[in-house]
């Protein structure tokens, strides 16, 4: 069977148009790198939204760096229950991952800073959704901002990662959750990776001339 979606675009524009109840709306796109960012062009032109890239990054346990005890954002963190770390290495940590974050903003937007979320309503767009698990700690990250309402949008999903992303969101937009979902690129007939000079070009001039 042919994948539902050509492409990245292709699924945007399908998003978008579940999304045009928000249009009249001040709020904000937020796109996860890299693979979402072209999604985040298409929506935020047809929201008329200003687009802006949410980064996030796992926080591994001191013992096992694999194993994901919580996320590190910009402004904060969450941390997984029932997980005890020491208070210094937490804070020692988190600041380094929050300076590697700072340079990564500063190398798609140069120094402009973060679009402001409070009392906003955000969609945060990403690719798709195996597990859920970026999302949801993406999703408690932006709730720190005090947004008005957080919209997730996604063209495919699993069932499972659907339910916690619905549990977690205001608003969940999702195209598809088949029951015998493998991975999100077996969706797209084009699931290329989205290059470093791809990313970089969404937050050009010539693609926000009046920001």
């Amino acid at each position: 069977m042919e994948a539902p979606f050509a492409n990245r675009q292709m699924a945007a524009r399908l998003l978008a148009q579940q999304l045009l109840h928000l249009r009249r709306l001040p709020g904000v796109v937020l796109a996860v790198p890299r693979g979402a960012l072209p999604m985040g062009t298409v929506i935020a032109r047809a929201l008329d939204w200003p687009l802006d890239v949410v980064l996030t990054k796992k926080l591994g346990h001191p013992h096992n760096p694999e194993f994901a005890i919580g996320a590190v954002s910009e402004q904060g963190y969450v941390l997984s229950p029932n997980v005890a770390v020491p208070g210094a290495w937490l804070t020692e940590r988190v600041a380094a991952i929050q300076a590697e974050l700072k340079t990564r903003r500063q190398a798609y937007q140069g120094l402009r800073p973060p679009q402001p979320l409070n009392g906003r309503p955000v969609v945060v767009v990403d690719d798709g959704a195996a597990t859920g698990h970026t999302l949801l700690a993406t999703i408690t990250l932006v709730r720190q901002q005090r947004p008005q309402r957080i919209i997730v949008a996604v063209p495919v999903a699993s069932p499972e990662a659907l339910r916690r992303l619905q549990a977690a969101a205001d608003e969940v937009v999702c195209l598809l959750a088949p029951l015998d979902f493998r991975a999100v690129g077996q969706y797209y007939q084009d699931f290329s990776e989205v290059t470093d000079e791809e990313a970089l070009a969404v937050f050009s001039p010539a693609q926000h001339p009046a920001s």
